[in-house]
This record gives C-alpha cells, structure tokens and sequence, in this order.
C-alpha cells in the first residue's frame, strides 16, 4: 500500500521543482528528435519563460488534475506532436510521434521529481520510490505506448537512463544554447520590471552562471560523460547548498505555501510607465514582442504556426477548432510571403514588415482583410467558448493572458478594445481595434495601446 505521506502528484506541484526545471529541459532537448523540433519549430530563444510555464503546466494537467483534463491534455499534445516533424540539417527524419522520444520525455519528467527530492535531502526509499512510479505509469497509461517503452519498475530505471544517454542523447544545438547562452539572452520577465533594462542585465549575467552550474552539477553522471561536461567543486557545493537548502525550508512550510495549485494566479505588481508610439514604431513593437517567435529576427511560416499553437494551447480547441485556426494563420503567412518576401528565401525581416504593412494600409483600405483580420477572427471564434458572439474577460484573459503579461496591461488592453464600456468584446470592436493599432497615425486611438502603455 502507498506511504500516504508520499505522492509523485504532489510532489510536482511543489514549488522547488522550478529548482529542476532548466535540468529537465536540457535533458529533453538532448534527444535528436526533440532538439531538431525545438531548432525549427519551438519558441523556446524569444519566449524561454513560456516554454518553461508550458512544460511545467502541462505536467501538472497529465499527473495532477482529474481524468477528464488528462484526456484533454494528452489530446492536445497528440495534435501539437502530429505538426512536428521534418529532416534535420544533415538529412536525417524527425517525428516527434517516435515512441522512444516521448517516452523518455515523459521519463525525464519523473526522474527530475525524484532528483529533486534527492538532491534536497528527502529523496524516496525503496518502496516510496516504486509507488512513485506507479502513480506515474498510470497517469502516462494515457498516452497509449508501444509494450516496452516504459521500464517495468522504478529500479529498471537506471540501466533505462544509463542505455539511453549511451544510445540516443546527442549534445544538440538546442542543448548547447539551453546550457549556454539563452540565459545571457533571455528578455527580462515582465514581472521583474523594477530592474530596469540594465539591472536585468545584471542579474540575468549572475542567474546565467548560477543556472548553468547547477544544471551541469545536477545532470546524472553518464549525461555528463556523454557530453563531455565536469561537475565543477564550485557547482556540487553550490548544488548541495541549494538543494539542501529549499528542501530543510520547504519541510517547514505549511501546504498553501509549500505546493503550487495548478489553478493558481500569477502574482500582480506595478505595470511599467507609459511611452506613446508613432505608427512605425508600434509595428516594430508588435513585429518583436507577436509576430517573431523564434526570436531571430525574422518571420517564417513557423512563427506563424507557433502563433497558431499557442492559441490552441491556451484554449484547449478540439481538433476541427485547430485546424480552422491553424488555416487561418497559415493564410496570413502568405500573404506575408506574397507581398514582403522579396527574395523568396521564406524569411521576412523587421523592416520589410513595418515598410510594406505602413505602405499596404496607406495604398489600401482592405489591406488587412487579406491575412491578418481572418487570422484575428478565427482567434475571436475559438475564445468565444460560449458561442455568444461576445469576449467575456475571462475568455479574453485565457488567449491573451500569460507569464509577461501583467495583469494591469491585459486590463487595459480588454478596455481599448472594448469601446463602448459594456464589459465585453464583440467581434466588430475585436477586429476594429486591430485596424486602429496597424492604420493609427497618432496614438490618439483607443487601439494603437493593444500591447499594453510600453
């Protein structure tokens, strides 16, 4: 019978496992078939923080919530998984359907739950570690693996890991940048507003050399060999003195401060200070913060696609509701592609978005009916849960809400939208706040502060 004092569930809503979590992430890009998803079709360099919400959300709906919302997520990942797929630079195929893969990320999650507890001092005995494991299996039954994918018991584990590392792992480009340089990157999370640009260079350069310390120190030992990392005296100590840490202080917490609710609201806080806009340097906002997702410096059909998935991932559509979204986006990609990509090298810079959007809207009035406003319906559609032809707030909050936007700015930018102060959004102010942030000469316009007072 399970030590009732001891639950796999639990134990990943605490909230130490942030502690594990760039570790989990440098294990699962190590997988070829992940890290070639991630090099072409993540957002992980422009939105590390989402990425890390979407990882950690995700595992609590699988292990932590009821029957229902585990069938929803696992449906969900099953469409998200099915987009992702293609050939890597050196021609080898990628499928993130391969079994093999989503095991071991499956596996990767519960193993950073018992590294956590380990490393802090309370790692599972024996039979607490086989319950663990059971609870897990059970909760990935979902998932529907081939015979065999998982090991059979929490001590097969090990020689499972040791195999796979040996095997499989490679030190992917998108291993190398998680351990290296996408922290020194990393834009500084909305909540940490008080830094101030230099300030969070500051503490971003520090939290980059502590980060990367520990995730090495932290990586099991044939990883490490496998890569070629060394566990450093400075990252054990900083490791154990960490880990010990949080563990001593969470063992003195009470529950409603020890574990994170899956339905829990981010903390709110001051919202930055206004800055009016022109109409170039709006677009530039919105082609930076919206439209590049990868974050390098360009627009592709994959920004789009990520665009479309994260609507998707935030509302949780059936399968046909995708796919309307997903053609709807796909649409306003090429007219993106037909009208600014020049060169038809499947890449649209900064300056040709804001040059040939500014031009499009001042030589015509149904610009924006071309791509961008069937895009913007389709996310009307799918937020409109009730089907009441209205954006209630809280079904604005659920697509446009997020870890780096503040509370305030997502208010403010529900009340630019709604013009006539009724408390909710209709579809025709919806899209006409739109066409006032991209055709606005001055700032005078409800619609031109969308993105917030930047």
């Amino acid at each position: 019978m399970a030590d009732p004092a001891v639950s796999f569930k639990r134990d990943l809503s605490e909230w130490r496992i942030v502690m594990v979590a760039w570790r989990l992430l440098a294990l699962q890009a190590a997988d070829p078939v992940v890290g070639a998803g991630m090099a072409e079709h993540s957002t992980y360099r422009a939105h590390p923080w989402r990425r890390v919400e979407h990882t950690l959300g995700s595992g609590r709906r699988l292990f932590y919530q009821d029957a229902e919302t585990l069938r929803r997520e696992v449906a969900r990942l099953e469409r998200a998984h099915k987009r992702i797929r293609g050939t890597t630079p050196d021609g080898r195929p990628y499928d993130a359907r391969d079994a093999g893969t989503r095991a071991w990320v499956l596996l990767t999650l519960f193993e950073c739950v018992v590294a956590m507890r380990r490393l802090g001092g309370d790692g599972y005995d024996a039979v607490q570690l086989e319950d663990a494991y059971a609870e897990f299996k059970e909760s990935v039954a979902a998932f529907d693996l081939p015979e065999g994918e998982l090991p059979p018991t929490a001590k097969d584990l090990p020689a499972y890991f040791a195999r796979y590392a040996r095997e499989r792992l490679e030190f992917t480009e998108a291993a190398r940048y998680l351990m290296g340089d996408l922290l020194r990157e990393a834009p500084r999370p909305r909540r940490l507003w008080f830094l101030g640009d230099a300030g969070w260079r500051v503490v971003r350069a520090l939290a980059a050399r502590v980060v990367t310390e520990l995730t090495v120190a932290d990586l099991p030992a044939v990883v490490r060999e496998r890569f070629g990392l060394v566990r450093t005296r400075r990252g054990a100590l900083l490791s154990f003195l960490l880990h010990r840490g949080a563990g001593a202080l969470v063992r003195l917490l009470p529950d409603r401060l020890r574990y994170r609710s899956p339905e829990e609201r981010r903390p709110t806080g001051r919202h930055r200070p206004h800055r009016r806009d022109t109409r170039g340097s709006r677009l530039d906002r919105f082609f930076r913060e919206v439209l590049d997702q990868t974050g390098d410096g360009f627009i592709t059909v994959h920004d789009l696609r990520a665009m479309a998935h994260n609507v998707c991932w935030q509302l949780e559509l059936d399968e046909a509701a995708e796919a309307r979204v997903y053609a709807a986006f796909d649409g306003w990609w090429e007219q993106l592609r037909t009208v600014m990509d020049a060169n038809g090298d499947g890449k649209v810079s900064r300056e040709e978005f804001v040059a040939a959007t500014v031009a499009g809207c001042d030589r015509d009035g149904a610009y924006l009916e071309q791509g961008l406003l069937p895009a913007l319906g389709a996310v009307f559609t799918a937020a409109d849960a009730d089907g009441s032809g209205f954006l209630e707030f809280d079904e604005y909050r659920t697509v446009f809400g997020g870890p780096r936007v503040h509370p305030v700015e997502l208010s403010h930018g529900f009340r630019q939208l709604d013009t006539d102060g009724d408390g909710r959004i209709t579809r025709e102010e919806f899209l006409c706040g739109f066409t006032e942030f991209f055709t606005a000469r001055t700032d005078s316009a409800s619609g031109t502060q969308l993105l917030g007072r930047a």
